[in-house]
């Protein structure tokens, strides 16, 4: 495994860190359902895209936003 260079990260962090994010609120995750979509129409289904990871990331982030404020159609019904 790599060593982890915090101040690399950090530096690395702090000019993403407004694109990916968790999102707390309506207006976040629809900010980061616009990103996706981007994302998709960028990488496809291309595994070896330089940012097929960060479109993995954010749609795990989507998903929890999602699971955690988002009714399922049956319990809305």
């Amino acid at each position: 495994m790599q060593n982890l260079n915090l101040e690399k990260t950090m530096s690395a962090w702090s000019l993403i860190a407004d694109t990916v994010f968790v999102p707390r609120t309506e207006q976040e995750y629809d900010q980061l359902v616009t990103l996706l979509d981007s994302l998709i129409d960028q990488v496809g289904e291309n595994e070896s895209h330089p940012l097929a990871s960060m479109m993995d990331v954010i749609g795990v982030l989507i998903e929890n936003y999602e699971t955690q404020f988002v009714p399922e159609l049956d319990e809305a019904a």
